[in-house]
């Protein structure tokens, strides 16, 4: 019996080893502060420190951090309050959730050979999932700068935003990328007086308008740059 709650002690052990896993912060500048999990306040970071799961992140104006977690890289910008909702690690796999709440990151996701790379940053609005990569996010808007980025809206419908490209979501929790936003932008306006069918109503005077093409509605376009 001893034996067997040996082993079993034994085994939990190398379980805790093999999952427990926290960020910690390489370098700051100016006003970065950290609130552990259920405690009731936040204390000045410093070079070093831990960062749990579910430790609020927190930087002032013109203050900035760095966060290393596994092989990701979190370049925490002013004015930013995060949390590390979870970090997991296995033989062959990481798994990173961020909780951004107010403010912009920089994530750098460079996973060993042989093991994949789990990152989700998530704001109120939406999702940035990553598997190896290089972006930056702001809880609404996102540039990638290496890799591959699915972005997805409170409407659940995720679009691939790659390298070089940038996307956002609008209002209605739809994911807008930036081909559909500039051909939206260049649809000009209706002649003054015209109503929505774009006819001038009866009570303008009569001139001669030329008519002024429309482009045509393509759709969800999904910008992919290789």
């Amino acid at each position: 019996m001893k034996r067997t709650l040996c082993v079993i002690l034994l085994l939990a052990g190398a379980a805790v080893c093999a999952f427990a896993q926290s960020g910690v912060i390489t370098e700051f500048s100016g006003t970065v502060e950290l609130k552990p999990a259920k405690s009731a306040s936040f204390v000045p970071a410093k070079t070093g420190d831990a960062v749990a799961e579910d430790t609020i992140v927190s930087t002032g104006f013109r203050s900035t951090a760095v966060i290393k977690v596994g092989s990701s890289t979190i370049a925490v910008r002013p004015l930013t309050r995060l949390s590390l909702a979870e970090i997991r690690s296995e033989s062959d796999s990481e798994t990173l959730k961020v909780d951004l709440q107010a403010g912009r990151v920089r994530v750098d996701v460079k996973p060993p050979a042989g093991t994949k790379a789990n990152t989700t940053v998530q704001s109120p609005v939406a999702t940035a999932s990553v598997r190896g990569t290089d972006f930056e996010f702001d809880t609404v808007n996102l540039k990638v700068y290496e890799g591959t980025v699915m972005l997805q809206g409170d409407n659940a419908i995720a679009i691939p935003v790659s390298a070089g490209a940038s996307s956002n979501v609008d209002g209605y929790g739809g994911v807008v990328d930036s081909v559909t936003a500039g051909r939206q932008s260049l649809v000009p306006p209706a002649p003054v007086g015209a109503g929505s069918s774009g006819k001038t109503s009866s009570s303008s005077p009569a001139t001669s308008t030329p008519s002024t093409p429309s482009l045509p509605d393509t759709g969800t376009i999904t910008v992919i740059i290789n």
